[in-house]
């Protein structure tokens, strides 16, 4: 049996209604392409029953957290791309993961890392939220994390740091590229982000532990960080107060 094109990782606790919609949205693609990895961190809200329905790989125990999970999902996988949805994301359309295959088909050298837009629900309406360049990555993630395909072979041991409970992510990517010499824009949404995540309900100490990590792996200059910080705030700021103004700026309709 050869290996799957896509290792599908989804991490969840107590949220039944959000993994049957990641699993509903997956129905959609072709099952030979990609394997599903469910790390459950010990529910009890039926979760486990319901996965006995699906096919599935999964485990249920305790964890020391999202970042726990998602490195045992990563040590689970066996597929060329490794992609995060965490219960209650989706893909962003029917037969996203084809499309995908088929383009990298077209390609004479798969590449390491693709990403791309993501759909996001704003409360009155969906957006397309488009991703920044990846070289803009000492700014902040240029992409939702459910928008990122990393190349399996080329993580070669790198985990999530759970030192970091919020913006673990972020240094997983930065120290990923590095690796990199192959770095594709795929420009079309990838994932429907749902809204009200950890990384959101702790915003500003998420753009803190970002700022710490820039300083850890080197990626600015002092006076760069405190420009950096500052217009995130302001961005942080809008969203919440203004966020009719921040979605017109940000965001494309849907």
């Amino acid at each position: 049996m050869t290996d799957p094109v896509f290792s599908v990782i989804t991490v969840s606790r107590n949220h039944l209604s959000g993994l049957k919609a990641t699993a509903s949205a997956l129905s959609h693609e072709n099952q030979t392409l990609f394997e599903w990895i469910v790390i459950d961190g010990a529910s009890d809200d039926g979760t486990q029953d319901y996965l006995q329905t699906t096919n599935a790989r999964w485990i249920s125990e305790s964890d020391h957290g999202i970042y726990d999970a998602m490195n045992k999902g990563l040590e689970r996988a066996a597929g060329e791309y490794v992609l995060f949805l965490n219960a209650g994301d989706t893909l962003a359309l029917p037969r996203t993961l084809d499309t995908l295959a088929e383009y990298l088909k077209a390609r004479p050298v798969n590449p390491d890392l693709i990403y791309g837009d993501a759909f996001e629900d704003t409360g009155s309406g969906r957006v397309i939220k488009p991703a920044h360049s990846h070289k803009t990555l000492h700014q902040g993630l240029f992409t939702h994390h459910q928008a990122i395909l990393y190349r399996r072979a080329l993580i070669d041991g790198l985990l999530y740091d759970r030192a970091y409970s919020i913006a673990a992510d972020y240094k997983f990517t930065a120290q990923f590229i590095m690796r990199c010499q192959d770095i594709m824009y795929w420009p079309r949404p990838l994932c429907l982000f749902e809204p009200g995540g950890l990384s959101q309900r702790q915003a500003f100490k998420g753009r803190m532990q970002q700022s710490l990590i820039r300083r850890e792996l080197h990626m600015t200059l002092p006076m760069e960080e405190i420009f950096i910080l500052l217009r995130q705030t302001l961005t942080l700021a809008l969203r919440r107060y203004c966020p009719a103004l921040y979605w017109r700026l940000r965001a494309t309709s849907a």
